[in-house]
C-alpha cells in the first residue's frame, strides 16, 4: 500500500485567507476567567491577564479571536461590561446555566487582543434584543467621540474608536435551544435590516449572518438559501459550526468525518451560488465557519450544572474536553479541510481557546499548558499561510459511515511564494500499516525538505497534564527527502507530519 501525490505550482485552489486560523472565545466555564484572566495568579500583568496563557496564544499567531460568543451573546447586555468593575452587575447566564460577574467585558478584552497580537471580532446580541441595541454597541465600540457612545466610551477610558472590523449578527439562530430563537424568515429579515443601519454607520464592516448551527439540523440547507435571500446584498460571511465526536469509539469512522465537513461546505458553496445567480448580483458572499472543534470527551461531567443542579456558579468547569492523541489526527484532518476549500471559507475559528474544549489549559494559581491538539493547529498557522495547491492524490481507501472510499492519507499542500516554500500536512487514517507517500513536484525548480515533524503515539488514548505536558508532541523527523523532483516520505500508522520543502 502506497499514495502518489501530485503538486503543480499551476494547479492551484486559492490565495488561503489568514483568518481561518482564528480563535473564539466565550463567557463559558474557565473560557475567561481562570483561562485569560486571573489577577491573582503570578504571571498575570497590570490588567488580570494571565502571562503564561498569552505567551502560549502568541505562540500560535492567531489573527482574530470571537468573542463573547457562543450561545452566551443571545442574552448578553454589552453594557454590563463596560464602565468600573465596581458597578458592574453579575447576571445569571441561561445559555450555560452560571452567573458572570461581568469582570471583564469590550475594553478588557480588546485590550488582551492587542497584548497577544490578534484582533477583536464581536458577536452582537441578537436573541434577547435587536436593531437599536445592535447599532449602539457598535457605535460605542467604533463611534467618533462628539457622539453620546463615543463619548461614553472616552469616559470608560478610551477616548479612540476601537475600529472593530469583523461584526457577528448573532448565533446560531436556528437552534431552538438559542435564547431568542427565530425561524429563517424572522431572522433573515431581522439581520437585513441591522446590516443595512450598521452599513449605513460604516459601509466598511464586514458583517456575518448565522448559517445552521451543524448539518444535522432539519432546517439545513433551506435556512441558509432563505437567510441569504434576505440578507445576500448587505452581509460578506454567513457562518457555519461543526463539532465532531468518537462516541461510538470507532477511530476509522471518527476519522473520516472530515468528508461530512466537506460536503457540508460544498453545499452552502452551492446554496450561495444559488442566491446570488437568483439575484443577478455581482456581490461575493463567504463562509465563515466560526465555530469548530472536537466536543465529546466532557459531556457526562457537565451534565448536572447544564441541568441546574448547582444553582449559579461562576467560572465553573465545563466543556474541559482533555484531547487524547487520536483528536490531533481529527484536528489534523479538519484543518487540512479549510485549505482545501479556501475558494470559500475565509474565516474559521476554533472553539475554543482556553480550557473549553480548548488547546490551552489552565490550572487556577497554578500551570498552563498545550493540549494534544495545539499542535496541528499551530503547524497550520504558521506554516499554512500562502496558496493552496490543488493536489492529485491517488490513495487506497476504506469504506466508513460517511463515505464509501476514504483515502487512507488526508493531505493539503500550501505554496508559500515568499518564502519560497512548500508545506504538506498529512495523516495516515490506517490503523496498523505504514503509508509509504511520494510526492510529485512539478513546476517548482529545486527542491530539498527543511522540516519534518511528526506526532505519533502508541496510545490513542495519550493525553498532556500539567504533571506531563510532553507526553505528546512533534519530533523532527529525519526519512523526508527529494529524490529527482520526488518528496519520499513513510507515514506511520495513526500518525500525522508537516513536511516543509525549500524550493526554487
Amino acid at each position: 500500500m502506497k499514495a502518489r501525490v501530485t503538486a503543480h505550482k499551476d494547479f492551484t485552489i486559492a490565495r488561503i485567507d489568514d483568518r481561518v486560523y482564528s480563535a473564539f472565545l466565550e463567557h463559558l466555564g474557565r473560557a475567561v476567567y481562570t483561562g485569560i484572566y486571573e489577577p491573582d495568579h503570578p504571571t498575570a500583568d497590570a490588567d488580570g491577564m494571565r502571562g503564561d496563557v498569552a505567551q502560549l496564544v502568541r505562540d500560535l499567531n492567531i489573527p482574530y479571536v470571537r468573542y463573547p460568543g457562543g450561545n452566551f451573546v443571545s442574552a448578553y447586555n454589552w453594557e454590563d461590561g463596560v464602565g468600573p468593575r465596581e458597578d458592574r452587575p453579575t447576571r445569571l447566564d441561561l445559555a450555560w446555566h452560571t452567573s458572570d460577574s461581568n469582570a471583564v467585558g469590550v475594553h478588557e478584552f480588546i485590550a488582551w487582543c492587542d497584548t497577544v497580537n490578534t484582533k477583536p471580532m464581536l458577536a452582537i446580541n441578537l436573541g434577547s434584543r435587536g436593531l437599536d441595541e445592535a447599532r449602539n454597541f457598535v457605535e460605542y465600540v467604533n463611534g467618533p467621540t462628539g457622539s453620546y457612545w463615543g463619548n461614553l466610551r472616552a469616559k470608560h477610558g478610551h477616548p479612540e474608536p476601537f475600529n472593530v472590523n469583523l461584526w457577528c449578527l448573532g448565533n446560531e439562530m436556528d437552534g431552538p435551544w438559542q435564547v431568542g430563537h427565530k425561524t429563517a424568515e424572522e431572522y433573515g429579515r431581522l439581520a437585513n435590516e441591522v446590516a443595512k443601519t450598521l452599513r449605513a454607520f460604516d459601509k466598511k464592516l464586514e458583517l456575518i449572518v448565522c448559517g445552521s448551527s451543524n448539518s444535522d439540523m432539519k432546517t439545513y440547507p433551506e435556512w441558509e438559501r432563505i437567510v441569504l435571500e434576505h440578507t445576500y446584498e448587505n452581509v460578506d460571511h454567513i457562518s457555519l459550526h461543526m463539532y465532531f465526536a468518537n462516541r461510538a469509539r470507532n477511530t476509522a469512522n471518527y476519522l473520516a468525518l472530515n468528508h461530512k465537513l466537506d460536503t457540508y461546505i460544498s453545499t452552502v458553496e452551492s446554496t450561495i451560488k444559488l442566491v446570488k445567480a437568483n439575484k443577478r448580483s455581482k456581490h461575493d458572499v463567504y463562509i465563515s465557519f466560526d465555530e469548530w472543534n472536537v466536543w465529546y470527551h466532557s459531556n457526562a461531567q457537565d451534565r448536572a450544572i447544564l441541568d441546574g443542579a448547582e444553582g449559579w456558579p461562576h467560572a465553573p468547569r465545563l466543556l474541559e474536553d482533555i484531547y487524547n492523541f487520536e483528536d490531533v489526527l481529527q484536528v489534523g484532518c479538519i484543518l487540512n479541510t479549510f485549505i482545501r476549500k479556501s475558494n470559500v471559507v475565509k474565516i474559521a475559528c476554533i472553539a475554543q481557546l482556553v480550557n473549553v474544549i480548548a488547546p490551552i489549559m489552565t490550572d487556577p494559581k497554578g500551570a498552563a499548558w498545550r493540549q494534544t491538539t495545539y499542535y496541528p493547529y499551530y503547524f497550520a498557522s504558521i506554516f499554512g499561510r500562502g496558496t493552496a495547491l490543488n493536489l492529485s492524490v491517488s490513495c487506497p481507501g476504506y469504506a466508513a459511515d460517511v463515505a464509501d472510499d476514504v483515502p487512507f492519507i488526508d493531505i493539503a499542500g500550501v505554496h508559500d511564494e515568499a518564502e519560497g516554500t512548500v508545506t504538506f500536512f498529512a495523516v495516515n487514517r490506517h490503523g496498523t500499516d505504514a503509508l509509504p507517500v511520494e510526492i510529485g513536484l512539478e513546476g517548482f525548480g529545486a527542491a530539498k525538505v527543511i522540516d519534518q515533524q511528526v506526532m505519533t503515539h502508541a496510545m490513542l488514548e495519550a493525553v498532556n497534564t500539567a504533571d506531563n505536558q510532553t507526553n505528546v508532541v512533534p519530533v523532527k523527523g529525519a526519512d523526508a527527502m527529494v529524490s529527482g523532483g520526488t518528496v519520499k516520505v513513510s507515514l506511520p500508522p495513526y500518525s500525522y507530519q508537516m513536511i516543509r520543502v525549500k524550493v526554487g
